[in-house]
């Protein structure tokens, strides 16, 4: 319902009463829900090691992967999607802001129009038949945000927007990780080959000399085809890991967004470091380092500030609007602006006698709404209770990520040792097969032997470093990649229980 008041004094009472009547009908006004500022990560073992940088994968010092990561943040589809949600957030706040505030919009009609002989005023009674109506102006609207509804609006937006550059953040870091995830397994692969192709040579010397004993009679012939055997396993082992190698290549153009022939040249390389590592302070700093947290945090702020909006639908609306222009009405005459000012033109459209001005104060209660507007409440009020469960639930999922790859590093790092201590071990039966060889001592078979297991020790070993290495890499994004909420964002982010976010007054 809207009225349009005269009397100052009257208008006052009577907002003043229908304000007080919507003050009582309206909920009262939300606090902030409870949000935790820590992980729960008690049992897991803590080391010194520091957060993720950044740029983290220059930690790897391979440029290789540099380049990679460069045309994979600039290039990749998934990414320019992640962008294009933080553009529409973006538009979508100006549009907020552009609903708020004075508006003006100016007009200018001009009309001709016939009377009807029927009507209530016939042309016999007026004089004239047709005639011209011409109207320029300007109109001013003011809607005063007394209870905050547009404000809260703006900072919905606000959030919004907070919460998709967050979810950007997110995508990015889980690009990033599956870039170099790939080409660690790609190098992985190109390792393992070489070492493949290492033990066909080993096997197949030994089929050689098997050949020649059976020939000799001093073998069974099962003893080639044992070797044989062998070899066929070796080959079979090379087949899947060039096929690995492969597909590793094609995944990383997809995850570039290029084609394989434009994948930059790679090349071979050892294997990283593992720089595995939980910083002391994870449990307490992790909600403001991970992206995701981040964005279900300004999601619970935004659901907040749509509460706010949704109280503010209770309350009255008061705005105030304005026009000034000029406006004449005159009798047709042959042409539509002569000269000279005559009653059969529209000259004295400009004149000062044809000024209009108009000042009209408006309030709009809301008395009949059929539940509508306690729906819409309670809406707002369930999806303020869903970003909350959603943020409780990233933050658990957060601690068990984090604990996890942590814990995978440990054993992993346990296993590596164990399996460095195997291939010590047989270094060093290998060495001494040599020397026997050399000697006189014994055969070549020895030493091939010793050999192709060396060789096959050290397989696991790297197929053990490129473990290690994905769950280095998860930890890395268990942690948040390098991720750090912005300071202006983490102090409108951080009420906690302790806090509230009454950002807009409290009728």
């Amino acid at each position: 319902m809207t009225f349009a008041l005269s009397r100052p004094r009257t208008a006052l009472a009577f907002a003043v009463a229908l304000a007080l009547a919507g003050c009582a009908l309206a909920p009262p006004k939300l606090r902030h829900p409870a949000l935790r500022d820590d992980v729960p990560l008690a049992g897991i073992g803590h080391t010194a090691a520091g957060w993720p940088a950044a740029d983290w994968w220059r930690g790897y010092g391979d440029r290789q992967l540099d380049e990679l990561m460069a045309t994979a943040l600039r290039q990749s589809p998934d990414l320019a999607q992640a962008q294009s949600r933080v553009n529409t957030a973006d538009q979508s706040v100006k549009l907020a802001a552009a609903q708020a505030g004075l508006s003006i919009n100016g007009s200018a009609q001009v009309a001709r129009q016939r009377i009807s002989e029927h009507g209530l005023m016939p042309p016999k009674l007026l004089g004239f038949t047709w005639y011209n109506q011409a109207d320029l102006g300007v109109q001013f609207q003011y809607d005063f945000d007394w209870w905050g509804k547009k404000r809260a609006a703006i900072e919905s937006a606000l959030d919004q927007a907070h919460a998709a550059e967050a979810q950007r953040a997110a995508a990015a870091l889980t690009i990033q990780n599956a870039v170099a995830d790939t080409y660690f397994g790609w190098l992985a692969d190109e390792a393992r080959l070489a070492l493949a192709r290492q033990s066909l040579d080993v096997q197949q010397r030994l089929l050689r000399i098997a050949e020649l004993r059976v020939k000799q009679g001093v073998d069974l012939p099962d003893s080639v085809q044992e070797a044989r055997s062998r070899i066929a396993g070796v080959e079979q082992a090379q087949t899947a890991l060039e096929s690995s190698a492969r597909i590793r290549k094609v995944a990383l153009a997809a995850l570039l967004g290029v084609s394989p022939a434009q994948l930059p040249p790679l090349s071979p390389r050892p294997l990283p470091s593992v720089r595995s590592g939980l910083p002391a302070s994870a449990r307490l700093d992790l909600i403001a380092r991970r992206p995701d947290i981040a964005a279900s945090r300004w999601q619970v702020e935004a659901a907040l500030r749509q509460t706010d909006e949704a109280r503010a639908q209770f309350f009255p609306d008061i705005s105030i609007s304005a026009m000034a222009g000029l406006s004449s009405t005159n009798q047709a005459a042959p042409a539509l602006f002569g000269g000279g000012g005559g009653s059969g033109s529209l000259g004295n459209l400009f004149s000062p006698s044809s000024r209009v001005f108009g000042l009209t104060p408006a309030l709009h209660l809301p008395i009949f709404e059929g539940g509508r507007l306690k729906a819409a409440y309670g809406f707002s009020r369930a999806q303020l209770d869903d970003a909350v469960a959603q943020y409780n639930a990233t933050v658990f999922h957060a601690a068990r990520e984090v604990a996890s790859q942590a814990l995978s590093a440990e054993r992993l790092a346990t296993t590596r040792a164990q399996q460095q201590q195997q291939v010590g071990a047989d270094e060093h039966l290998y060495a001494n097969a040599r020397a026997r060889l050399r000697q006189g001592v014994r055969d070549a078979r020895e030493s091939l032997a010793a050999r192709a297991q060396l060789l096959q020790q050290e397989d696991q070993a790297i197929a053990l470093h490129a473990q290690a290495l994905s769950t280095d890499l998860a930890l890395i994004d268990a942690l948040g990649g390098g991720y750090r909420m912005p300071a202006d964002a983490s102090a409108a982010a951080t009420p906690l229980p302790s806090k509230t976010a009454n950002r807009s007054p409290s009728p």
